[in-house]
């Protein structure tokens, strides 16, 4: 399954670790996504979240 948001389309974001010696390796940054039960055009279907959606009311939960 992939590691974006059914809400907000979030994916993966990509850039550099730099040590201190200036030395760059590649590095993904991944958001924090949680499974969650929710109502999705009136069906209850379990759907990849971000948490900042989850915060911010924009997933109905299913009871």
């Amino acid at each position: 399954m992939s590691k974006i948001c059914a809400i907000c389309g979030k994916g993966p974001s990509f850039g550099n670790n730099v040590s201190h010696a200036n030395n760059k390796t590649a590095k993904t940054w991944y958001p924090n996504l949680q499974k969650v039960k929710a109502l999705r055009n009136g069906t209850v279907s379990t759907i990849k979240v971000c948490t900042r959606c989850i915060r911010s009311g924009r997933v109905t939960k299913a009871l």
